[in-house]
């Protein structure tokens, strides 16, 4: 099995999590009570259940005693907390700071995104993909440039497993004309957008400078929804200044009331291909 679709840490911590707060609400139990019994502050038994913190074996454990949890259910958690505790192929990468994304990404059923400037990372070429984090980071040094598009690629062969999640992605017509690189590096990418659109688990949409303003107009963003009672979908916005999960449930329907709309606004998905093909058949033209 690839390295890219082994099962996430990320949401196994996540699981984790959920599964001990609902057990504490069960229970009948405040924080604070578990935090008196189990002789810790009441702010680590939060951080474990909001899967910022990773619960270790023995956390679970004595979880379990107070809880009042039955056989099959402890041994179930104790599976879950050591799967939390391995270490994603990202980790090798210590300067991506997406650890989470990828770990979602893995475990996802379905990933939608619009993309406002760029072309969206599951259909970048090796040298789009360069010099795009060149661009925003021009002093980045060699080595974590490299780092950076290395795992960029391992990231796509997500959507080559034997069980890929659906991509449905819509990308802004700017990111197509603005050029990356040089001509030749976007007539690869242009290719490359072809070659992904046309798998049957992607949907690629272009949303044309001709819809004006629009809801997500001067932001990017991607919805992961999962095959899970226990993991609620989530919105990575990214910036700056940092990265943020939004997993409230108004947030989660602001930004599918987003994607409606920029569907809406958007090229039809073989138009969006027609469109890819005229603008790859004027690069070839031009030189």
């Amino acid at each position: 099995m690839s390295e890219v679709v082994e099962r996430s840490p990320t949401l196994r911590r996540r699981e984790l999590a959920s599964r001990l707060r609902e057990l504490r609400k069960q229970a009948g139990l405040t924080v604070d009570e578990v935090a008196r019994e189990l002789l810790c502050s009441p702010p680590k038994i939060s951080r474990i259940e909001t899967g910022t913190r990773p619960a270790t074996l023995r956390d679970v454990r004595d979880l379990c005693v107070l809880y009042r949890v039955d056989d099959a259910e402890r041994t179930l958690l104790m599976t879950i907390a050591q799967e939390a505790k391995q270490q994603g192929w990202w980790r090798k990468y210590d300067d991506l700071a997406i650890e989470s994304l990828i770990g979602l990404e893995i475990e996802a059923q379905r990933i939608s995104s619009y993309e406002s400037s760029v072309v969206p990372w599951a259909f970048q070429t090796e040298q789009y993909a360069r010099a795009v984090i060149k661009g925003i980071l021009p002093r980045i040094e060699d080595r974590i440039l490299e780092g950076r598009v290395t795992a960029r690629m391992t990231r796509q062969e997500l959507f080559r497993s034997a069980d890929p999640p659906y991509l449905w992605s819509l990308i802004d017509e700017s990111a197509l004309l603005r050029t990356v690189g040089n001509s030749n590096v976007m007539r690869e990418q242009l290719f490359k957008i072809l070659e992904v659109a046309d798998t049957p688990n992607a949907t690629m949409q272009i949303v044309p400078l001709s819809a004006g303003a629009h809801p997500a107009l001067d932001n990017s963003f991607t919805l992961l929804e999962f095959d899970s009672s226990t993991q609620s979908p989530v919105v990575f916005v990214e910036n700056l200044t940092g990265n943020l999960y939004l997993e409230r449930e108004s947030e989660i329907m602001r930004y599918r009331d987003v994607l409606e709309h920029l569907r809406a606004y958007a090229l039809s998905p073989a138009s969006s291909t027609k469109s890819v093909r005229r603008l790859l058949n004027s690069r070839t033209l031009l030189t």
